[in-house]
């Protein structure tokens, strides 16, 4: 089983939307193979909630989000997932960006279609929450 996702979409601003993954890992403490379709636009802010209880995750454990191309839409600017070794107890918010140090970084854009949200470490059918917001005008 390559553990599950349930996505809602809301609006935020007349430009702005928030797209809610709620994910539950398989007993390999996984998340793969699920996809969705993301609007063009604009990355702004991504949120990580790991659940609380009985079903939060594993310390340290990754959570990426690849487009069509396979391609990472969580990039940090240098190389790194902005998603990678996340607390189990703590929430946090953070921004991809696309670039290399030394050069000048610009926010993550999205062409629009299918993504593909992954989990890896997270533990035994933990889950959690990944919150994108995405701006669909000019930044």
């Amino acid at each position: 089983m390559p553990g599950s996702i349930a996505v809602t979409t809301s609006e935020i601003t007349h430009n702005i939307l928030k797209y809610s993954v709620l994910w539950t890992s398989d007993a390999a403490g996984a998340v793969s193979g699920n996809t969705f379709d993301m609007a063009v636009g604009t990355i702004i802010a991504v949120e990580f909630i790991p659940s609380s209880g009985g079903t939060t995750p594993t310390t340290l454990y990754d959570v990426d989000m690849l487009d069509a191309e396979n391609v990472t839409m969580f990039d940090d600017g240098a190389g790194t997932s902005i998603g990678t070794n996340l607390s189990a107890t703590a929430a946090s918010h953070k921004v991809p960006l696309v670039g290399t140090t030394g050069v000048t970084i610009y926010r993550r854009w999205h062409h629009g279609g299918p993504v593909q949200p992954t989990v890896a470490a997270a533990g035994d059918t933990k889950s959690g929450t990944i919150n994108v917001y995405i701006s669909m005008g000019v930044l």
